[in-house]
This record gives C-alpha cells, sequence and structure tokens, in this order.
C-alpha cells in the first residue's frame, strides 16, 4: 500500500513538469517587438517607452514588457517615472527710486551721509534727503551721491520676495553710459549688507545699434531696501530700476496622446470609449466634427459593482471622474474648443462620457498620458530589443537601485538615451501566448485531479485500516 501511494505522488511530481517548462521568457512568446539603439557603448541606458508599448502591452502595470540581448537574454530594467523639467523665469518687481544728492565731492562714502527719513506706518519711504552738512558750502553744486531703492509693502502674508538681479533703464536722452555700481541691501535702512558691484554699460555703434549690459546679478535674497552707489563713472539718476524675482515653474515632459473612437454605452446618454490597458490618462478632452456644439457632460469610468441577488450578473457603476462644458464654437472666422482637462491618472478599460439625455453627436474622446521612462543595464550582447505583449506576466521590473546602484538622481537624468525603432508584430506569437496558457490551465487541471485522487486513496487506505483493525481475531 505504501509503494502505491509513493508513486501516486510521483505521478503528480511529473505531471507538474510540463507547466514548469512553459513558463519560458524569450522574445518568442511576445506579440510585439522593437529594437533599441544607441551611439555609445554605455553599462546604464535609458529609453522613453514608446507609444507603440502602451498600444500592445496587455497588462496596465506593463508586466508584460521585457528588454532581451542578441542572444534572448533578458536584462535587467528599471521602470521611472518621468523626470519633471524646471525651468527658472523672472517676475519684474517695479522699485521706488530715490535720489540722494548733496554738495561736496562725488566720492564721499554714502555711508557716512547723514539722511533725513520720512516713512509710512507699512515702512514705505516718502522721502528720503540728506541733511547739510554743518560748514559746508551751502552755495555749491548738488552732486548725485547714491539711489535709495524701496521695494515696496510685501505681498499679502507679510514675506518679502526673494531677488537675484536688479535691471536699470537709462533716461530717454542718453543713448550710452558705461559706470561700475556698488550695491548694498537693508531691511531696517540702518544696517546695510554687501551684495557685489557690477559694470553697466551702453554702447552704440555706427548702426545706433546698442549693445547693453543693464544687469546687476547676485545670489537670490530678501530685502527690503537697496542702496547703489558708483566706484567709477559718473553717477546718473536711472529712468527705472527693476527688481527680479526668480520663479521656479515646474513643467511635465510633452506626453503621448492618442484620439479614441465611441461606442454605444450601458445607458441611452453614454458613449464609452476602449482605453489600451496600460495607458492611465492625466488629461482628457472631446474632439468635435461638428462646428457648433456645446455638451454639457461628465468623463468617467465604469466600475464594477457586487450583483445585487445571489447569482445574478456582476453589474458596472458608472464613477465620475470630471464634468464640464465642451463645446466647438465658431465665432469670427475663428474656432474656440475646450481644452483638455487635468484628472488623476487611472487605469480602466473602458472611459465614458455621460450626457443628461443622449448626444445628438459623438465626439472623440482624446487623452493623453505620460510614458514612463525605462533604465535598463546592458550586460549582455548588444543589439537590444524591446518587447511586449504577453498575457498573465509575471512582472520583470527592479528597483532603479539594483539595476544602476550608486547612480544619483541627476546621473539617471543625463544616462544616454536609447531608440526605439517600429515595432514589429510577430506572428504566431499571440496564439503561442495563448496556447502556453490553455496549457498551463490544463496542467494546473490535472495536478489538481490528481492531487484529489491521492487525498481520496490516502482516505480508501485509513478506512481499510480502520476497519481490519476493527474485525475480532479468530480463535485459535
Amino acid at each position: 500500500m505504501k509503494t502505491l501511494l509513493i508513486a501516486a505522488a510521483l505521478g503528480l511530481s511529473a505531471a507538474a513538469l510540463p507547466a514548469s517548462a512553459a513558463d519560458s521568457d524569450a522574445p518568442k512568446d511576445y506579440t510585439h517587438l522593437l529594437p533599441l539603439s544607441a551611439g555609445a557603448k554605455q553599462g546604464v541606458l535609458q529609453v522613453r517607452l514608446p507609444r507603440d508599448v502602451y498600444l500592445h502591452a496587455r497588462t496596465p502595470l506593463l508586466d508584460d514588457v521585457r528588454v532581451f540581448d542578441a542572444r534572448g537574454v533578458p536584462q535587467p530594467f528599471a521602470l521611472r517615472a518621468p523626470d519633471i523639467e524646471t525651468s527658472i523665469g523672472h517676475k519684474d518687481l517695479p522699485l521706488t527710486v530715490f535720489p540722494l544728492t548733496g554738495a561736496g565731492g562725488a566720492d564721499s562714502a554714502a555711508s557716512q551721509l547723514d539722511l533725513d527719513v520720512s516713512t509710512a506706518p507699512d515702512g514705505r519711504l516718502l522721502s528720503v534727503k540728506v541733511r547739510p552738512e554743518r560748514g559746508a558750502d551751502s552755495a555749491g553744486p548738488a552732486r548725485l551721491k547714491a539711489l535709495i531703492l524701496d521695494l515696496g509693502k510685501p505681498a499679502a502674508g507679510g514675506k518679502t520676495p526673494p531677488v537675484n538681479a536688479l535691471r536699470f533703464t537709462l533716461p530717454p536722452d542718453r543713448r550710452d553710459y558705461s559706470a561700475q555700481v556698488w550695491l548694498e541691501t537693508s531691511d531696517d535702512m540702518k544696517r546695510w549688507d554687501t551684495v557685489g558691484a557690477a559694470e553697466l554699460n551702453w554702447l552704440v555703434n555706427q548702426d545706433a545699434q546698442t549693445l547693453a549690459n543693464d544687469r546687476l546679478d547676485f545670489d537670490a535674497r530678501t530685502f527690503r531696501y537697496a542702496r547703489l552707489t558708483w566706484r567709477s563713472g559718473t553717477p546718473l539718476q536711472f529712468a527705472a530700476v527693476t527688481a527680479e524675482q526668480p520663479v521656479r515653474t515646474d513643467v511635465a515632459p510633452p506626453g503621448e496622446r492618442l484620439v479614441l473612437q465611441p461606442a454605444a454605452g450601458d445607458q441611452p446618454g453614454d458613449l464609452v470609449y476602449k482605453m489600451p490597458l496600460a495607458v492611465a490618462p492625466v488629461k482628457v478632452g472631446l474632439q468635435f466634427a461638428e462646428t457648433n456644439v456645446v455638451l454639457p457632460a461628465t468623463v468617467g469610468v465604469y466600475r464594477a459593482a457586487p450583483a445585487r441577488q445571489a447569482g445574478a450578473a456582476p453589474q458596472r457603476r458608472f464613477e465620475p471622474v470630471v464634468a464640464t462644458t465642451f463645446y466647438r464654437i465658431a465665432q469670427g472666422g475663428q474656432a474656440r474648443a475646450s481644452g483638455d482637462l487635468d484628472v488623476a491618472p487611472r487605469h480602466a478599460p473602458l472611459w465614458v462620457l455621460r450626457t443628461a439625455a443622449p448626444a445628438s453627436v459623438q465626439p472623440a474622446l482624446r487623452v493623453e498620458w505620460q510614458p514612463a521612462t525605462l533604465i535598463f543595464l546592458g550586460s549582455g550582447n548588444a543589439p537590444y530589443t524591446l518587447a511586449v505583449g504577453r498575457e498573465r506576466a509575471a512582472a520583470a521590473a527592479r528597483p532603479v537601485d539594483q539595476v544602476a546602484p550608486g547612480f544619483a538622481d541627476s546621473e539617471l537624468q543625463t544616462l544616454e538615451r536609447a531608440t526605439a525603432g517600429p515595432a514589429t508584430a510577430q506572428q504566431g506569437a499571440a496564439a503561442n501566448a495563448d496556447a502556453a496558457a490553455l496549457a498551463a490551465a490544463s496542467a494546473a487541471q490535472r495536478r489538481l485531479l490528481l492531487l484529489w485522487g491521492v487525498l481520496l486513496l490516502g482516505v480508501g487506505v485509513l478506512a481499510f485500516m480502520v476497519w481490519r483493525l476493527l474485525q475480532p481475531k479468530s480463535a485459535t
């Protein structure tokens, strides 16, 4: 009896072998292949996943994406969200300028001037004058000593904006000018911090073209007042002095776009759009073929809902994402159209346009998504191939620190980019994948049947042993 049980167990193990052999991972198992090319030999490369990957992926989270070398060996890779690009712009902050004039040499230090300052309750300068020096010749010519600059009342919240440059404008009657200026800043008009100097130049050539160096740049800092003096050149009251506030703007890289055609939905007012499994839109909009259309509607998705009665088929409920009025109107010879709307990225096989009543138009749905960046280690033989399209594929992406250990974020952003070529469909790859899936399911069913057979056999053996023990022994 023990021999029979062992033989059954061995049979169960043998039945499991075909299923393990079917779990291969080679380029032939994927429906689409994209060649990868890079300009130089680098250990770690990056590629922005092309549109074809998202159109042919069969898993929402790109579990069926692979990188193979020339011999079909899988390469380590990681999937990374696209890097946000940062641009630095400037916002102009006009300054109020107060000239300081007084008698005496032009080279007298501005810090030694005796000032008469009048301020408003909020700190705004109302007037700034130089008190006459005792014993000085009041009849002497007044000379420009310095410029006091007032940044103005802080914005809401009481925070003074940072400034990293001053820009100067010449008076209308001046065409050329050259001087070296010195800048100091203060928050209370008592203690001054030295910022730095700059050469200002406006040069006019024979063609009346002006070459201007009209900026004083410095590290961004906050201040309320500034003092400008001259180290060389003739002091000049500029027509305007403008402060520049650095403004940082995060800009997402350009996304991929796709236009989907409508089909009838569950409700009379519903239009549905079949979304590729791997696409999670970040923007949606409508594209009308008609000229003058106004369409109040809600864009959403269908979600599975539990059946109301036991044994009934599962139902779908509408989950709204964004509601607005879409339109396209021709007015004055120009077309006005509603733009795309930002939405939280989500995966759903069907997106829905719901209106209060059945719409007389059937617009297309325009979607935009942000493709991921694939970082891979070229540890095999080039050329490399990007593969996609396999049912029920196991995720193979690794954390970035297991593909490019020791790389800083700045290094990852500047990795050499590989270029993906057009996707090539493999004849029979989908059928092979489906056949492999069916074979795996059939093998699993056989294993289950064998397991039940072994269990029933064991129960029978135990029952037989109990029956033998309960039989009365015959008298000798």
